[in-house]
């Protein structure tokens, strides 16, 4: 009967844990999918015993002696992984810089629109780098540019304080803006008031919480961002070839 089998080509760069075939040591001591501990056997009958429940043998510490082996769901395990990480970031007071890219032709409709997206990461906790690029003779003309930042500095002053001042580095213009103490002391209220939440519904036996979209609605506007710059690249191309 064909089992489920986990495949060892799809693991995740990073340190490499060994599983199945990829266990070459002639013995190992193993633990069941259950807790037990079974013993030292030959490694290929910890893996017989393993494909006939439909699981993984997997090294859980390859320096004792022997080797230490785990039979269970791998790709069960690694899925509860990532899930322990991204929790622990969760809890963790991670400030990120966003990068905002602008150029000086940029108009008043899309200038709003990056506005608020940066407004957007800034009440989530996050720093925000606005980048002006310059092209060709726009260089000659940075004074729009400024127009430009000094206008989102006034627009986002109710939430983020300025950090390092407009400034020129080669061909382009930066500004970066951080949230107010206010605006990250409201961040860890709500990081510590959803993990409450989840620690109570699990001690009392209801289901938790679902994990907060936050973060897949920040990379889902991170990449309305990145494809508003590609129309952006398109356009100067455009102009380039005519």
């Amino acid at each position: 009967m064909a089992m489920r089998r986990f495949d060892p080509r799809q693991a995740q760069r990073g340190p490499q844990i060994r599983i199945n075939q990829r266990i070459r040591v002639p013995e190992i001591r193993v633990i069941g999918d259950d807790g037990e501990m079974l013993g030292i056997m030959p490694t290929h009958e910890a893996l017989r015993r393993a494909q006939e429940k439909g699981l993984d043998l997997v090294e859980v510490n390859p320096k004792a002696e022997p080797p230490v082996c785990k039979i269970l769901d791998f790709g069960k395990f690694k899925y509860d992984e990532k899930k322990k990480a991204r929790e622990a970031k969760r809890k963790q007071s991670v400030v990120e810089i966003k990068e905002i890219k602008l150029r000086p032709k940029t108009d008043d409709h899309d200038l709003d629109f990056k506005a608020r997206a940066a407004q957007r990461f800034i009440t989530a906790g996050h720093k925000v780098k606005f980048t002006v690029r310059f092209r060709g003779r726009e260089i000659t003309h940075p004074e729009k540019a400024q127009e430009q930042l000094d206008w989102i500095v006034k627009t986002l002053e109710e939430v983020a304080n300025v950090e390092v001042r407009p400034m020129m580095e080669q061909r382009t213009m930066t500004l970066i803006m951080a949230p107010k103490p206010a605006v990250m002391q409201k961040v860890q209220q709500a990081r510590q008031a959803a993990e409450k939440a989840r620690q109570k519904a699990i001690q009392e036996g209801r289901a938790a919480p679902p994990i907060p979209t936050e973060e897949e609605e920040l990379e889902q506007l991170e990449q309305q961002l990145e494809d508003r710059d590609d129309d952006d690249d398109d356009d100067d191309e455009d102009e380039g070839g005519g």
